[in-house]
């Protein structure tokens, strides 16, 4: 059973530690497991209440505003792991002390920088025997019960990060320490994710294009295989066809994603936290409004980019012949079609991507980080792959019904439909598997997509001269 030891001095008016447990509404329980003999200063109470705010809020499973013995236990032990981990990246020497140099060296490559005299400030407050180090008892004595959301020790090696590319709009930038966005090294990073899309893209492009011919195209009477689309796609245009469309694909990554970073640093102060890294509701919300704010600016690219992959050979011309001739003959509104599906296609995308990320994150967290946080290429590449192909399937159904909008003007005789009417007549004429035509080819290229796009990244921050972590 875990105990904790802490003292308070005693200055002016005070309160007991179990007194303020039971005013909370706390068990009595709890008193097994503490030995306690704290009193809280007057001026210090309200730090205090908040600390314990936010132990009932981070332990409190079944959401009644009361933290019962058992989510206690669970909170100490899970809190105790994570406070291991940050002891271990914080121990350079790996000598089981933390002195004044190893804790400049750690905020250092979080973009903080302190003088050694603060450094040793920050070693008195845990240092209880004067001997100006910090050794596990010491450490775990003082941060139990302060609870920490984000550890940026073990959130750095977690960055939902934008090598993860696809192809498909994922929604969450990365985070950037305070350094990084100083340095101007932010961009590189951009820079660098962008060139590895760019690459992966044009890589899976033949399965890109072959996946949006299946959604538009295939049908019960129209079965439309992988073998059978690619030799559809080759006898209409030769091998060069299969990369229709993948300019504009490549062409809209860096606008998109020079809006959705913009965006969602301007969001991130709106969403009420001080924190450098977002909690994951507040990832969700920031995420999710700037990836709307970002597709809805580049949207029209987003339609171009399906009547390119459509398009019959010697349709168009290039490009801007595509713009002009849809201009032309529909009108403006022609570039938003299918905009309403896919807007609500970013929520259902982002929530069920982050969910999975955090859910794998914690489980491998819980059953293989014992002397390091960092887990490694492989792992980070597995979670960030499945956790986008899970918000991918969720939201396939918006997305399918998106590109049919967008070629509706394409098909000789489609009529105008809604997206409600849409998804009826789906439902009605190919039953629900019709709103996952195309899927097959979708998935093909994700595990292809992201090690191009971890490969190419990796080089290319050499390159810009950007640091690994």
């Amino acid at each position: 059973m875990l105990c904790l030891c802490l003292y308070v001095p005693v200055i002016g008016e005070a309160q007991t530690e179990f007194q303020y447990f039971e005013s909370k509404g706390l068990p009595a329980e709890l008193k097994s497991i503490f030995k306690l003999s704290v009193f809280i200063p007057s001026q210090e109470f309200s730090t205090y209440r908040q600390w314990k705010q936010k132990i009932v809020q981070a332990g409190d499973k079944d959401l009644d505003g009361q933290l019962d013995f058992e989510e206690f236990v669970h909170y100490l032990q899970d809190h105790e792991k994570k406070l291991r981990l940050v002891f271990k990246s914080l121990d350079k020497k790996n000598d089981g002390r933390i002195d004044a140099q190893e804790i400049m060296q750690s905020l250092r490559d979080l973009g903080v920088k302190i003088s050694e005299q603060q450094a040793e400030k920050i070693l008195k407050s845990m240092d209880k025997n004067g001997t100006m180090t910090i050794d596990w008892n010491e450490w775990r004595d003082y941060h139990l019960l302060h609870p920490v959301e984000n550890i940026p020790e073990i959130i750095l090696y977690w960055k939902h990060s934008t090598i993860f590319d696809v192809g498909e709009n994922l929604t969450v930038p990365d985070e950037f320490t305070v350094e990084e966005r100083q340095t101007g090294m932010w961009w590189r990073h951009l820079v660098a994710g962008g060139g590895a899309g760019a690459v992966s893209r044009t890589c899976t492009a033949p399965l890109d294009r072959l996946k949006v011919l299946m959604q538009v195209h295939a049908s019960r009477s129209n079965h439309m295989g992988i073998i059978g689309g690619f030799t559809q796609m080759i006898r209409e245009g030769g091998a060069r066809s299969l990369w229709r469309g993948n300019g504009i694909n490549v062409l809209k990554i860096a606008p998109e994603s020079a809006i959705k970073f913009m965006a969602y640093e301007q969001i991130k102060r709106l969403v009420g936290s001080d924190q450098e890294t977002l909690r994951i509701h507040e990832r969700l919300v920031a995420g999710s409004l700037a990836g709307a704010i970002a597709q809805s600016s580049i949207y029209p690219m987003e339609v171009l980019k399906t009547r390119m992959a459509l398009r019959k050979t010697g349709q168009y011309s290039g490009m801007l012949d595509c713009a002009r001739r849809i201009l032309a003959r529909e009108g403006v509104a022609a570039f938003y079609k299918g905009y309403v599906p896919n807007m609500l296609g970013i929520i259902p995308y982002a929530g069920i991507d982050l969910a999975v990320y955090e859910t794998l994150k914690n489980a491998w967290l819980q059953r293989y980080a014992v002397n390091s946080a960092d887990p490694g290429v492989f792992v980070l590449l597995a979670c960030g792959t499945m956790s986008s192909t899970c918000g991918q399937l969720a939201s396939y159904p918006l997305a399918l019904v998106r590109t049919r909008m967008q070629a509706q003007a394409s098909i000789e005789g489609a009529p105008e439909v809604t997206m409600s009417s849409l998804f009826k007549h789906i439902l009605r004429t190919e039953g629900a598997f019709g709103l996952y035509r195309g899927l097959a080819p979708n998935f093909m290229k994700v595990i292809p997509a992201v090690s191009i796009s971890y490969v190419v990244y990796e080089n290319l921050k050499i390159t810009l001269g950007v640091q690994s972590r």
